[in-house]
This record gives C-alpha cells, sequence and structure tokens, in this order.
C-alpha cells in the first residue's frame, strides 16, 4: 500500500525453467490508486507462458507500482495451464507474501479473481505457407534528386562500379528469398521521385517497366533489368513521397482481404536514401494498412540521418497519429550501411526476421482464419 492506503497494482506471469529458475513471459499495466483493480483483457501465447506444457509451473505476482523503479510484492500464487483449463469463472488465488506467511494470523495479502480463460489453436508460419499462402512482393524505388546524378560515380543509383549499387543490392538479397514464396515469379516494380518523359512530369509512383497498365516484372532479374533501364531514361528530382506506393499497395492488399482467406500477404520493399517529405501521410497510410495482410520493409540507402524513420518502426510502441492507432507493427526500417560488412544474406535476414509473426498476427488475430487447407504429407512408410 501507499502512504494513503491504496497501490498501483500490476501483475507479472513468469515461467519456470528446467533449473527451478523463473523466466518472466507478461506484464500488465499499473491501475493506479486502487485495492480493487479491474486488468484488460491479456493475450499471453502459451509457448511463452508455459514451453506449450499444460503442468509447466506458472508463478504470478502482483506488484505495488512505484515511479523510482522500488515496486513492492504485494504477494504471489502458483497455478499451471492444466489448472487454469480448469478454472470457473469467478474463481480465486490467494496472493501470499512469502515473507508473511508465517506470521500468526497471517492469510493473504488479497485475492485475484479470474473472470475468464480463453484458449485458442494459434497457427504458425510454416501452416500457412504450406496451406497456400502466397508471398506477394513489391518493390518502391527512391528516384530523387538527392540520390546524386546517375552518371557520376560518387551516385548511390550509379551503375558502373564493380559492386552493385545499394539499391542492386537490396532488392537482390530480399527477392531471392521472397521468391520461393510466390509462384508465379511476378513482382510489381515502381519507382517515385522523379520526372517522367515525355511531359518530364514529377511522378510519385510509375512503373519501372515503363507500362502504366501492368507493372510486373518477371522474377528479380526482371526487376533489376527494369531499374536499370529507369535510371537511363527518367529525370531525378523530388521530393521524397511514399504514401502513394503505400497506399496503392495496400489496395492491393485490401482487395486480398475480401477473400477472408490466408490467401495472398503482401510485402512491400521501400528504398530511399533520405527522410521522407510526406511523413505524415505516411504514417496515416501505414495505420490504415496495419488491419490488411501487408509488410512494409524499409531500407534506407546511403549515409543521411535516418533517426526520424525509426518511429515508423513501432517495436516498442504501436503507431499512433492523433486518436488514431495502428493495430498491429508492420514496418521494419534499417539502414543499409549497417549491413555493409556482413553481406546481402544478413541484410535480407534481418529485414525479414519480423514477417512471420506479422503475417501470423494478421491472420490468427485480426482475421482469425486458419490456413486454407492442411497439407497432405502422402501416407506413412
Amino acid at each position: 500500500k501507499d502512504f494513503f492506503g491504496k497501490s498501483d497494482p500490476y501483475l507479472e506471469f513468469h515461467r519456470q525453467l528446467l533449473d527451478g529458475s523463473y523466466s518472466l513471459a507478461h506484464r500488465t499495466e499499473f491501475i493506479k490508486n486502487t485495492l480493487n483493480p479491474n486488468w484488460k483483457p491479456m493475450k499471453i501465447n502459451t509457448r511463452r507462458l508455459c514451453d506449450n506444457n499444460p503442468d509447466t509451473v506458472i508463478k504470478v505476482e502482483c506488484y505495488d507500482w512505484d515511479s523510482d523503479g522500488s515496486h513492492d510484492l504485494i504477494g504471489q500464487f502458483f497455478t499451471t495451464l492444466a489448472e487454469l483449463e480448469q478454472t470457473n469463472p469467478g474463481k480465486q488465488f490467494a496472493l501470499v507474501h512469502p515473507k508473511k506467511k508465517e506470521k500468526r494470523g497471517y492469510r493473504h495479502s488479497g485475492e485475484i479473481v479470474v473472470d475468464k480463460i480463453l484458449i485458442e489453436r494459434e497457427y504458425t508460419f510454416l501452416e500457412y505457407i504450406q496451406g497456400g499462402c502466397l508471398l506477394n512482393f513489391v518493390v518502391g524505388v527512391d528516384f530523387t534528386g538527392s540520390n546524386g546524378d546517375p552518371r557520376d560515380p560518387s551516385s548511390l543509383h550509379y551503375l558502373g562500379h564493380a559492386t552493385p549499387n545499394q539499391y542492386t543490392q537490396a532488392i537482390t538479397a530480399v527477392g531471392n528469398v521472397i521468391q520461393d514464396y510466390d509462384s508465379d515469379q511476378l513482382y510489381p516494380a515502381f519507382g517515385f521521385g522523379a520526372r517522367l518523359p515525355p511531359a518530364w512530369q514529377v511522378s510519385h509512383q510509375f512503373s519501372l517497366n515503363g507500362n502504366p497498365a501492368d507493372p510486373n516484372c518477371h522474377g528479380i532479374q526482371g526487376i533489376l533489368g527494369a531499374y536499370h533501364q529507369c535510371i537511363n531514361s527518367v529525370q531525378l528530382y523530388g521530393p521524397t513521397n511514399a504514401s502513394p506506393i503505400i497506399g496503392n499497395v495496400a489496395t492491393m492488399a485490401r482487395e486480398a482481404l475480401h477473400q477472408r482467406q490466408a490467401k495472398d500477404y503482401f510485402i512491400l520493399l521501400l528504398l530511399t536514401d533520405g527522410i521522407l517529405t510526406d511523413m505524415q501521410q505516411t504514417i496515416h497510410m501505414i495505420i490504415e494498412a496495419s488491419e490488411l495482410p501487408l509488410s512494409i520493409i524499409i531500407v534506407g540507402v546511403g549515409d543521411a540521418d535516418f533517426s526520424d524513420m525509426e518511429r515508423l518502426d513501432a517495436d516498442d510502441k504501436l503507431l499512433s497519429l492523433g486518436n488514431r492507432k495502428a493495430k498491429r507493427d508492420i514496418v521494419q526500417f534499417v539502414p543499409f550501411r549497417d549491413f555493409k560488412n556482413g553481406g546481402a544474406g544478413r541484410l535480407a535476414a534481418h529485414v525479414l526476421k519480423e514477417v512471420p509473426s506479422q503475417l501470423m498476427d494478421m491472420y490468427n488475430d485480426i482475421l482469425k482464419v486458419p490456413p486454407m487447407y492442411q497439407p497432405f504429407y502422402g501416407p506413412p512408410t
């Protein structure tokens, strides 16, 4: 209790490890100034909670939150997933403080009342892929003037070096992984921020292959061929507006969403050399797209200061704008320079590592759909 007799309680759930120690699996929000807290419904993955073993011991601790970090233990109880599954609504668990339990007359420091427990099946990334879900790869390339004249060896778009430029390396590294999960090998590829012939008007979204009616390129080499040809036919200009391409890919994903099946998931690889000019509109588009089967990978090319781009990668706190908040984190941002010495394969591994969980969040939590079909492995041998 605090000075005036009230607490700011929160709960911690810990999984018992093989050596008898405990590992934190989940922490709730704290509720200020109350002795009768009512926590929000919480979702905890059973792998984190008990390593998917219903008999693993789970320790639940209740703390009184303090602003200086010296949180005080109110009490704790022990249970298992097997016991929780059998719990009826309203079941009470006594919170016992280990240092007080031997005191005469001490019973407990309060009780936790379980309102409802629901255990849901969660399908894995591999189950969705084996069940027929395709990863649709889309590329967006920055053609703004800050990249430098493509004829100049210092330009980020220069093609004459023995080592491919960073745009080429990133497209190749990420594309080579995703292509194994896309059966038709047709990839829409767009550019933004250039002036296009013959009118030389600025476009914030144009097909790399020069065909507005069909932006698809065949295979990763098809994307690279279209990109190399485009470099020589457009005039780099500006500003750096990414929201039109994000909006276009979101439209593709929204059409797939209408199927109400785990059939098509989109991955947009966005390559840019600087801070986005339309940051607010881009945030708005990302929040809207967080309800769609879409992940966005943003790779910062060159040596610009990309610190403002980090806010798009909402690993710790979901992206928000005004009173709108993203449903899930769908963006992964990395500067290419961080992987210069580690090889393109390490870049691909890093930027794609969150895609499986993002896909699972979409289909398990938002759409709540299983894989389209269960894979058939043939008769046992």
